[in-house]
């Protein structure tokens, strides 16, 4: 869908360009674009790569079970079916808290682990409710799934909302593009993720008490 998208916006600037005359400029920004994209690339690697060291470094040294236990009240409300101690609490904490500090692309590799531990669950809950339901074992590996789990669906729409209590990534943006103040973003950009976020949580809770009572969702 998105090459799609992207390939119609393409043709559309390439069309607007030749009937208002201006292909030579559309051809020099598309250059200079494409060299802007690489020096934020690479700018924004650096950033996601120190991030991502630090949260393992915090993970080796025992920081990321203590923030994990701290989350732990807020994770249950958020994802009452995950066992207390399941290593997926630490990939959900290390996402919340890099989606807290604004650091969306350091949240990224976190979120994938997170999404890929919550997979097996899901399958050996569907194995579990096969048996109850059909008095039969299965193979939880061998469990199709065939849609996204409730918490898999909680924890995007979270991502998606994502509060942001200081938007490193933005501010970062800002202050590459010659901002006088960089940093102005913070009080509005707090206060609408917290809009976003509570708005989200009861989506959230609602549609997880809609799915308990039909059994899907």
């Amino acid at each position: 869908m998105l090459n799609y998208l992207w390939g119609f916006m393409i043709l559309l600037g390439l069309g607007m360009g030749i009937v208002t005359g201006q292909v030579e400029a559309v051809s020099n920004a598309s250059i200079d674009s494409a060299g802007e994209a690489v020096n934020m690339a690479v700018t924004m690697l650096g950033i996601m790569s120190m991030w991502t060291g630090l949260i393992e470094v915090a993970r080796q040294a025992g920081l990321m079970d203590r923030m994990t236990r701290a989350l732990r009240p807020v994770l249950k409300f958020l994802f009452p079916r995950i066992p207390r101690y399941h290593p997926v609490q630490e990939y959900l904490t290390a996402n919340i808290l890099a989606n807290i500090l604004g650091l969306g692309w350091a949240a990224t590799p976190m979120g994938l682990k997170a999404m890929a531990e919550l997979a097996p669950l899901e399958r050996e809950r569907i194995a579990q409710e096969i048996y109850r339901k059909e008095g039969r074992q299965i193979d939880p590996d061998q469990v199709r799934l065939t849609k996204a789990s409730d918490e898999m669906c909680t924890f995007l729409v979270l991502n998606i909302s994502s509060l942001q209590v200081i938007p490193v990534s933005i501010i970062a943006y800002r202050a590459q593009y010659g901002s006088v103040n960089p940093a102005a973003v913070v009080v509005p950009g707090l206060v609408a993720t917290t809009a976003s976020t509570v708005a989200a949580i009861i989506f959230c809770r609602i549609m997880c008490k809609k799915g308990e009572k039909n059994n899907e969702w």
